[in-house]
């Protein structure tokens, strides 16, 4: 493993499970995307000395990065890669919206001129889909059309075409608050879309969505080419899904999402599954915010993995 960072390397063992796999971390711990006024821009140079530092091989192009060679220089100079870069798509009940496709366009030439790897593609919150977040599979949520469903998956053909000519993956994200949120969602995405749609699972939007990340897995494991990782706060989720909070956004604010090992997730139920497949794509540490340091978070999020990847090493390879 000369190939990583030195801090990084220091977390691998000879043995762990996912030894094909590379480990990244989503930037939005230290600066939300969404919510920007959480707390102060924390400077792209000192983001990315914490990445190299905390032990991640790569990240996300993150808010108040540089971009183009700037950025590649910046994240070579610290053994670092830009892991994916992500594309919100606006889509309303009739499916992507005229914009939608200069905006998954852009995003895939800049990760193009920065060297990435992966465009990760989701469609952007919408208020009416926010507002049935963690109850988006009640009968009554609103849902895509029939003809969005297929103005989506046309869309997202379209887009993996172009970038599989370009050299990179694209891999459409499940995100609460739109029209992709739950597990029957995602079924009906993957159904409707060409195998070069590949599925970043979030764990942690479909755990919010009422599905189970390990199924999911079980279901779409040929497709998943990216993970994000994120953990869920039990006690937050009951109240989104209660109606104590008022939506998605009102959630985040109240930190939905806590660091790894400390919510629902069976990360150790993920990882065996993504280990069986022998995994080999990214797999993204995520927080969307947080209560205390960032890099605290950060840093609980990758040494956790590692002890679970570890574990999960050690284990009897199923019959």
């Amino acid at each position: 493993m000369s190939r990583l960072p030195p801090a990084a390397a220091a977390l691998r063992r000879p043995g762990d499970a996912l030894p094909r796999a590379s480990i990244g971390v989503v930037p939005i711990v230290w600066n939300n995307a969404d919510l920007t006024d959480l707390s102060p821009l924390v400077p792209a140079a000192t983001v990315l000395d914490e990445v190299a530092r905390l032990g991640y091989e790569g990240c996300q192009l993150g808010r108040g990065f540089p971009d183009g060679t700037e950025l590649r220089d910046a994240l070579a100079a610290r053994g670092l890669r830009l892991a994916e870069v992500y594309a919100a798509l606006p889509c309303g009940p009739d499916g992507p919206l005229p914009a939608a496709g200069a905006a998954g366009r852009e995003r895939l030439a800049a990760l193009h001129t920065a060297g990435g790897e992966v465009l990760v593609v989701a469609l952007d919150g919408s208020p009416e889909r926010d507002a049935v977040a963690g109850r988006a599979a009640a009968a009554e949520a609103p849902r895509l059309s029939e003809e969005g469903w297929r103005r989506l998956a046309a869309l997202l053909d379209e887009l993996a075409q172009e970038a599989q000519a370009a050299g990179h993956r694209l891999a459409f994200h499940n995100h609460t608050g739109t029209y992709v949120e739950t597990a029957g969602e995602l079924d009906r995405l993957v159904g409707s879309t060409s195998p070069g749609v590949g599925v970043c699972l979030d764990v942690g939007h479909l755990l919010v969505g009422g599905g189970d990340p390990v199924a999911a897995l079980r279901r779409h494991g040929e497709r998943v080419v990216h993970v994000h990782l994120k953990d869920v706060d039990r006690e937050v989720l009951a109240r989104l899904r209660g109606g104590a909070l008022p939506g998605f956004t009102a959630a985040i604010a109240e930190r939905l999402f806590t660091e790894l090992g400390s919510g629902v997730l069976d990360l150790p139920g993920v990882v065996a599954e993504l280990a069986a497949r022998d995994y080999a794509g990214w797999l993204m540490v995520e927080q969307d915010t947080c209560w205390g340091p960032p890099s605290e978070s950060a840093a609980i999020g990758r040494r956790v993995l590692a002890y679970v990847l570890r574990d999960a090493g050690r284990q009897p390879a199923a019959a």
